[in-house]
């Protein structure tokens, strides 16, 4: 993990993601796929630094946020502005594709 992507946990994820917009992998440490995207995910996170926050959820240890957030499956980014979920992606993905996500997920409405 990079400097540029921040842990986030039951005690700090309220309150660091009330404000901004957020990249946020939900991921556990045994799941193949999660290990695949993490380096992705890391790049991106550099590319975007000061214009998107990203963070990480480990959904073994912040099972409370993981079961808010009705994570049934992972990896899955989910993408908040401003404490709400605006919109969510499944699966394993690739730098390009995280950063297309992103860009269509906090277009200005």
């Amino acid at each position: 993990m990079t400097d540029h992507v921040t842990t986030l946990t039951s005690v700090n994820f309220d309150k660091l993601t009330a404000k901004g917009d957020w990249a946020i992998d939900f991921w556990a440490e045994w799941c193949g796929p999660c290990k695949i995207m993490s380096p992705e995910f890391d790049k991106a996170a550099v590319e975007l630094a000061g214009k998107v926050n990203f963070g990480k959820v480990n959904v073994d240890d912040a099972t409370e946020i993981a079961q808010r957030f009705e994570v049934m499956s992972i990896p899955s980014l989910v993408f908040i502005r401003n404490g709400q979920e605006v919109d969510r992606a499944i699966g394993s993905l690739p730098k390009s594709a995280i950063l297309q996500s992103i860009s269509t997920s906090f277009k200005q409405r």
